[in-house]
């Protein structure tokens, strides 16, 4: 007779856990203990509890999320700003050739005017700018 020398199944663990231990929580209870394991990053709430009980250090993993869309917006409003700079070109070049020397001076007045608004909410973008950065910078280290 041939002896059996292949095994099925699954490869038994060198250090198999038989205990099973439970917890109840009442709501509040049970919040508390879902916000700790969210910030902590754990993969199971298993290994997170088994980690509590035998003292290990607790890691709170955050994410700030407001950098990066802070520059999403500032780049869109970069581009925004390079369009009016290719319509301010247009515009100029329009009133020069369609409009009389006075009507055409009226009209650049306003332009002139609008630009100048641009010109302050440039410079206001730019001083918050320099002013997320460097809360973001305190932050971060």
């Amino acid at each position: 007779m041939k002896e059996k020398t292949k095994r099925t199944g699954r490869i038994p663990k060198l250090n198999p856990k038989t205990h099973c231990v439970m917890v109840r929580f009442d709501d509040e209870e049970h919040a508390r203990f879902l916000t700790m394991y969210e910030q902590s990053g754990e993969y199971a709430k298993a290994v997170f509890i088994k980690a509590r009980v035998f003292g290990e250090e607790f890691k709170v993993i955050k994410v700030d999320n407001s950098f990066p869309e802070y520059y999403a917006r500032l780049s869109d409003l970069n581009a925004q700003f390079r369009r009016i700079g290719v319509n301010y070109n247009q515009v100029v070049r329009e009133l020069k050739s369609r409009f009389s020397e006075k009507k055409a001076m009226a009209l650049l007045y306003k332009l002139e005017e609008t630009t100048r608004q641009l010109v302050a909410v440039s410079r206001e973008i730019v001083a918050l700018t320099q002013k997320f950065e460097q809360e973001w910078l305190r932050t971060s280290m």
